[in-house]
């Protein structure tokens, strides 16, 4: 039975008490041929009394009837889902609807534990833990800012101050919209200050001291000197530009190409393929490279986007390209997007020792998920790394299931959302002042962003859109971590980095007095 059917026969039978003066009680005392014409006279009175409405009763809400095809319920008759719904074009202003949830009221009242990694969002937030966030320093952070968000009565209105690369803006703000739509009136009232650009720039040395007032900065990654609260980046959305896809649909893309081709039988090299042009990191490891006099056991590519784009994005595809025993994650500016593509593929991923994080890398460990590279000597680092493999193969390849085993499951979306709802609801609590709507912001909704556009950026919005509220609570949020615990975790990571150095110190050491 299609959907267009099921609506039609919920709406039949569980309709208005106009249509319930058709069903029979037990008490009906009718013959067999009476029954049939009065069930005849019924069904043909209703399929009247449809073409005369102007609208149709569904849940309680008035809905268009021109919209009907819209509203769908679901596979269990439980859910009702809420997909985009767009206004006539230039005959009518594209408004937000008003008959979303605006309680979050899930069946499963089960909550299981957040992801390890989720303890960082305390981390993140403790420079604010004692004293709060005024208003004073929420302004502060408006000097980089790219747009204001205020969430209120579980609706969001945004402020915006200066555009963004590309559509990073866009996607990210609709990523919140999508949160909102996931957990209807969970978050607290709040407002924010968000920068879409790459670097982080509230720097720990100008907030020392008991007076500092560090101001509250969203973005995408940070740093060991930096204050700025990290937060999930636009491209799970979906980055229009680059033809990538939302990350729910990547991901199941990743997990087939895995399937693809056996481990051991991948080429058996380091692959990496970007934008070298983005920083000098990269340029430099394009020197790693084979040629007739060294062969450093990578396989490296230059990715013009420009190109790309042109002949369709037909080698750009991410699922696609886990097809080497071995993926080189290396930053560019800043982070890269790309590390969650490199880490979904089973390949080990060789991790070029980086400067920035993001929200989940801190979860994971080297020789557990990945194989730490040297950033000053990448060369000889990528080819005793990929040596090391192919004599521990066995050994290898189980780094490279373990990230992608992580990235699949504890990376999916739910934690995705699950994440962002704890750094607002955890940020919301330090907040000394009562959020209020600027004057001039705008309310936004799915309908506002996605209507108007088209392309990837309107196919993307339908992808990644949540069409039914979570029927579960967010996981919850393990406790912080105590001092001890969080040195004894980073001198865990640091050691671990050391005994690859010593190894491959001894293995250049060995090499060059010709053993």
């Amino acid at each position: 039975m299609n959907k267009d059917n099921e609506t039609y026969l919920k709406l039949f039978w569980g309709g208005s008490k106009r249509h319930k003066r058709c069903l029979f009680t037990n008490k009906a005392k009718v013959t067999i041929a009476t029954t049939t014409v009065v069930a005849l006279f019924c069904l043909v009175a209703t399929f009247c009394d449809f073409a005369t409405w102007n609208t149709y009763i569904i849940a309680g809400n008035s809905i268009p009837n021109q919209n009907l095809s819209s509203i769908q319920i679901s596979k269990n008759h439980k859910e009702q889902e809420f997909p985009l719904r767009c206004t006539n074009g230039e005959k009518e202003t594209q408004t937000c609807p008003r008959d979303y949830p605006t309680k979050h009221n899930p069946t499963n009242q089960n909550s299981h534990t957040c992801p390890s990694f989720f303890r960082w969002i305390h981390e993140d937030l403790k420079p604010w833990k004692e004293k709060g966030i005024t208003r004073e320093m929420l302004e502060g952070a408006k000097r980089t800012a790219n747009f204001k968000v205020v969430i209120v009565d579980g609706k969001m209105y945004v402020e915006k101050y200066r555009k963004s690369i590309q559509t990073r803006d866009v996607f990210t703000l609709w990523g919140i919209l999508q949160l909102l739509r996931m957990f209807p009136g969970k978050l607290p009232d709040l407002e924010l200050m968000f920068d879409c650009e790459d670097r982080p720039v509230i720097h720990k040395g100008n907030f020392q001291g008991p007076n500092a007032s560090p101001p509250p900065l969203f973005r995408y990654c940070s740093d060991q000197w930096s204050l700025d609260i990290v937060f999930p980046d636009w491209s799970f959305w979906g980055w229009a530009e680059t033809n990538i896809k939302p990350w729910k649909n990547i991901l199941k893309e990743i997990k087939e190409g895995n399937k693809e081709t056996k481990w051991k039988d991948r080429v058996p090299y380091a692959y990496w393929k970007g934008n070298p042009n983005v920083a000098a990191t990269r340029k430099n490891l394009l020197r790693c490279n084979a040629t007739s006099k060294d062969d450093w056991n990578t396989r490296l590519y230059i990715q013009d986007w420009d190109k790309e784009s042109t002949q369709g994005y037909k080698k750009s595809s991410l699922g696609n390209q886990c097809t080497h025993r071995y993926k080189i994650y290396i930053e560019g500016w800043a982070w890269s997007v790309s590390e969650k593509y490199i880490m979904a593929c089973d390949s080990m991923t060789l991790y070029v020792r980086p400067n920035f994080y993001d929200f989940f890398i801190r979860g994971m460990d080297p020789l557990q998920h990945y194989w730490p590279i040297r950033d000053n000597s990448k060369c000889t680092s990528l080819k005793f790394a990929v040596d090391w493999g192919n004599k521990h193969a066995d050994k290898a390849q189980a780094i490279g299931e373990a990230a992608s085993k992580f990235i699949q499951e504890e990376l999916d979306m739910n934690n995705v959302y699950n994440y962002m709802f704890h750094i607002l609801n955890e940020y919301a609590k330090l907040l000394k002042f009562k959020p209020t709507i600027p004057q001039g912001a705008v309310e936004f909704c799915s309908e506002t962003m996605a209507c108007d556009v088209n392309g990837n950026q309107r196919k993307f919005m339908e992808e990644s859109m949540v069409k039914v509220p979570s029927d579960s609570n967010p996981c919850t949020i393990p406790p912080p971590y105590d001092p001890l615990t969080l040195q004894e975790l980073l001198e865990r990571k640091a050691n671990s980095t050391r005994q690859v150095e010593i190894w491959e110190d001894e293995y250049w050491l060995k090499k060059n007095n010709g053993q």
